[in-house]
């Protein structure tokens, strides 16, 4: 079995937690999911299964879609209403046109300090033990890409927006940031995923939907998305039978020899045998052949 569930996770779990209940729901023990989400926020959450798992390094390059919703007047210290509160304002006063200026300068590429109560390493160690220990630690800032940010509606103090970022962004950060620009502070209150990649909420699957499905006695395959569904940014490439056998084991294959467009692509190639994608690769531009980087299938 091997492909990607589009799993709609709920509030209050873990992504590892969505993970251990598709291995018993499924049976599946090679379970894995392609980028965490927190656990109160709801949303698209794509879990490999299989041979799938180990696709997710060409994942990078995706962005990821949120539908956002804020407090004004609050500050806490993980950036969200479930954290401590720092600071609480009962009375709030803003200009919209404050509001809307920062939805038209947030955007492009931006330096973003992570929270503290987020899983990134620093020194060997997740910045939210830091956290929770009340050690200090330095936590540098790095770039994101903030492709579009819209504000959905302004409603009292609370702002709802939608987000479509690069990956490695903090929406609690986008949260506090617009809180402070506007003076009052801000904390996020509700955070949905609604696509990342190729996966889109419209078409995500509950566990009950799973679970339905299997006491229906369908195939559990029918649930997948195909190894190769989220990888189709990349320029694609069709081997022969002959050629593929070679390329699977480690041969390189002379470009003379197959259809490429030029230019020549930096990255990488999606390598198909016929129809059925066996792995990615790129070319070598010294020898002109295209190279095995990871092969997933070898059987066929």
């Amino acid at each position: 079995m091997d492909g990607f569930l589009n799993i709609l996770k709920p509030t209050g779990m873990t992504s590892h937690d969505v993970v251990k209940v598709l291995r018993r729901i499924l049976g599946e023990k090679k379970t894995g999911h392609t980028g965490t989400l927190d656990p109160m926020a709801v949303g698209v959450l794509p879990v490999g299964i299989g041979t799938a798992t180990k696709i997710t390094e060409y994942l990078d390059n995706d962005y990821k879609k949120y539908r956002c919703e804020l407090i004004l007047g609050l500050r806490t210290d993980t950036g969200d209403i479930w954290g401590n509160i720092l600071e609480k304002r009962e009375a709030v006063s803003f200009n919209h046109e404050d509001v809307y200026a920062f939805e038209k300068e947030y955007r492009g590429e931006i330096e973003q300090t992570p929270p503290m109560y987020s899983a990134v390493r620093v020194g060997g160690r997740r910045l939210y033990e830091y956290a929770r220990s009340g050690e200090e630690v330095e936590v540098k800032s790095r770039t994101i890409t903030i492709k579009e940010l819209k504000i959905v509606r302004i409603e009292g103090k609370k702002i709802l927006f939608d987000v479509e970022c690069s990956k490695g962004t903090y929406v609690r950060t986008i949260c506090t940031e617009m809180g402070e620009r506007l003076g009052c502070g801000a904390a996020m209150s509700f955070l949905a995923r609604t696509a990342s990649g190729a996966f889109t909420i419209e078409k995500a699957v509950t566990f009950e939907e799973i679970e339905k499905h299997l006491e229906k006695g369908c195939p559990k395959e029918n649930l997948l998305n195909g190894v190769d569904f989220p990888i189709q940014g990349y320029p694609g490439i069709e081997l022969s039978p002959g050629q593929s056998h070679t390329f699977v084991n480690g041969g390189h294959i002379r470009l003379s020899e197959i259809a490429v467009e030029k230019p020549y692509s930096q990255g990488y190639y999606r390598v198909y045998n016929g129809n059925e994608f066996i792995a990615m690769a790129y070319i070598n531009e010294k020898t002109k052949k295209l190279v095995p980087h990871k092969v997933f299938f070898r059987d066929f």
